[in-house]
């Protein structure tokens, strides 16, 4: 019995992560415009950065080298990220953003596949094009206008993810690396670049800050605290407790929010070919997810030892190197959300 509500705990609690995760987008378009993009996203990472340096310090561990020099390159990709992503947000519904970057489910083990060199099943591209196709019906909703700008800057958002994911692994695997201080570094380089930008572009952060009345500043403690600091904490607890699979599943569920949140309170509207989009870009993303765990857990698998010994080739390995295990889920570690 308690193991049960152990683990009942843990997913109730992966699952509000996912949730969170969901309505971030609706939350932003609550505080955002063009004119604000930058300034919003300097609110945010300046509060989320010192708060996690705060907890960091209260630790008394100090930034080593290697975190700060990967940290710093991430960072920049992450800001490009939160600036696609944001500036998308500000010309498209809260509905179509959260659906369309769920499409980094898809980019990324396209672009880990390139470059390894290992290709990816054929199920897989059938699943990708499920859901881009999903992207084009909801972008149109049934007419056969092009996308709009926001829906495009958020196809981008993705793709730099996907980026930002692999560059991660790349930077970080098999180093020792303490994940709040990589956080924290990340983190604090969005705070510079955004608050640099915010002096060239749109409103200045403390003229955005004077503008929000209670409801609005709620919402943005709401993205830093729990959006953030939470989520992070979570995950770190989580993944002591249950399976790397088990967490990927729950938090994949973002888009699934993201969906829900922009229609039931955003009251986005979308007509039956946007619904049919929705539909296909939840089911190839999840399906391609599906499809590329498997083909990574079979590549990981040792191959049979041959049984003729003139065969075997001395002093090389028979198993066959499989994909790193890198992050998928938007949000999952690896992906920051703030």
């Amino acid at each position: 019995m308690r193991t049960f509500l152990e683990r009942f705990r843990v997913d109730l609690l992966l699952l509000l992560v996912a949730v969170s995760w969901g309505s971030t987008y609706f939350v932003a378009k609550e505080l955002v415009s063009a004119d604000m993009v930058l300034a919003l996203l300097a609110s945010r990472m300046l509060l989320a950065a010192g708060v996690m340096a705060a907890i960091a310090g209260v630790r008394r561990k100090c930034v080593a080298r290697t975190e700060l020099l990967a940290g710093m390159p991430i960072g920049v990709l992450l800001a490009a990220v939160f600036a696609f992503e944001t500036f998308g947000i500000a010309h498209t519904s809260a509905t179509n953003a959260g659906l369309i970057i769920s499409l980094t489910m898809v980019f990324t083990p396209i672009l880990e596949s390139v470059l390894s060199r290992r290709p990816l099943p054929g199920t897989f591209f059938a699943a990708a094009i499920l859901a881009v196709t999903g992207v084009v019906l909801l972008a149109g909703n049934g007419t056969l206008d092009p996308p709009s700008v926001g829906d495009l800057l958020v196809v981008g958002a993705a793709i730099v993810r996907a980026v930002h994911v692999v560059s991660m692994h790349k930077l970080t695997g098999g180093k020792a690396m303490d994940s709040l201080n990589l956080t924290t570094v990340q983190l604090g380089t969005c705070a510079l670049l955004f608050t640099a930008g915010s002096f060239v572009y749109g409103d200045s952060v403390p003229y955005y800050l004077s503008r929000l009345d209670p409801r609005q500043g709620a919402m943005l403690l709401y993205l830093v605290l729990v959006c953030t600091v939470f989520a992070f904490f979570i995950q770190i607890w989580a993944v002591r407790r249950t399976s790397p699979s088990r967490v990927s599943l729950l938090l994949g569920t973002e888009p699934v929010w993201a969906a829900f949140i922009g229609i039931v309170i955003a009251h986005d509207i979308i007509g039956i070919v946007g619904y049919c989009g929705v539909a296909l870009i939840l089911a190839g993303t999840a399906w391609g997810r599906s499809v590329e765990q498997r083909h990574r857990v079979k590549e990981r698998e040792p191959q049979p030892a041959s049984s003729k010994p003139e065969e075997a080739i001395p002093g090389k390995e028979n198993a066959r190197p499989g994909f790193p295990s890198i992050p998928l889920v938007p949000g999952q570690s690896g992906k920051l959300r703030a």
